[in-house]
């Protein structure tokens, strides 16, 4: 027995919501059904770290078979718990373990590689119910996972955005015209975050909105106040 312990952050196939704070990963524990148990396995040995003296190292995964090591993590904080679905689609309480990256600073990912990932995380967001899509939108977690690629890649919830869509019924949420187009999914609308994430607002559906092409670039230019309170409004409706 080795005083090693080697975690994954699978972003093709895991069913976890894992996501980065900067240098800290809040990388969910073991178990695929039903709610975790904190004093088994793999996730009795994190939550006694490092007093326990494993070394933990951490891999990620954008692309299909191929492990990028990540570097040496320590917990700095108390696990702590969250409702995500196992991978039934049935809610559950996971425990999530704040690991930070001994090393200085993140890897850089892939761009592409990540655009892909969460593309896939979009389609799977749009085959829910909008029963299940509605749970899974307001379980998303709030504080949203940032990490570097070429540029800066947010790592958004597909379900807040899919449930702003289909809330939206095909009609923008500032202009209320019907949707420009249409695509093999349906209505083409836009997701927009009307507190900017990059200003630090939350990845909510109560921030989060449908537009039209046009109305969203006219929010990026011009953010006016008064079309932010339209928004508000559109996005507690049916609520």
């Amino acid at each position: 027995m080795t005083n090693t312990l080697v975690i994954v952050n699978n972003h093709v196939e895991s069913i976890y919501e894992d996501r980065w704070e900067g240098d800290v990963v809040h990388y969910t524990g073991m178990g695929r059904t039903g709610d975790m148990n904190l004093h088994r396995a793999q996730n009795k040995t994190l939550n006694e770290s490092p007093e326990n003296g494993v070394s933990v190292h951490l891999f990620e995964v954008f692309k299909q078979q191929e492990y990028t090591y990540v570097g040496g993590v320590v917990r700095v904080a108390p696990a702590y718990q969250e409702t995500q679905p196992d991978e039934n689609g049935n809610d559950r309480h996971v425990w999530l373990f704040p690991l930070q990256l001994k090393s200085s600073r993140l890897p850089i990912v892939d761009q592409q590689a990540a655009k892909q990932a969460y593309e896939k995380k979009e389609r799977q967001a749009g085959k829910l119910s909008d029963e299940k899509l509605l749970e899974r939108a307001r379980n998303a977690p709030s504080r949203i996972g940032i990490r570097p690629t070429i540029s800066t890649q947010y790592s958004r919830s597909p379900y807040v955005a899919e449930y702003a869509k289909r809330r939206a019924k095909g009609v923008c949420e500032l202009c209320q015209q019907p949707s420009p187009f249409k695509t093999n999914k349906g209505p083409y609308l836009e997701s927009h975050h009307i507190e900017w994430l990059a200003r630090g607002g939350e990845d909510t559906i109560e921030n989060t909105v449908a537009l039209c092409p046009n109305c969203h670039r006219k929010m990026h230019i011009l953010d006016r106040k008064n079309d932010r309170e339209t928004l508000k409004k559109a996005s507690i409706k049916d609520d």
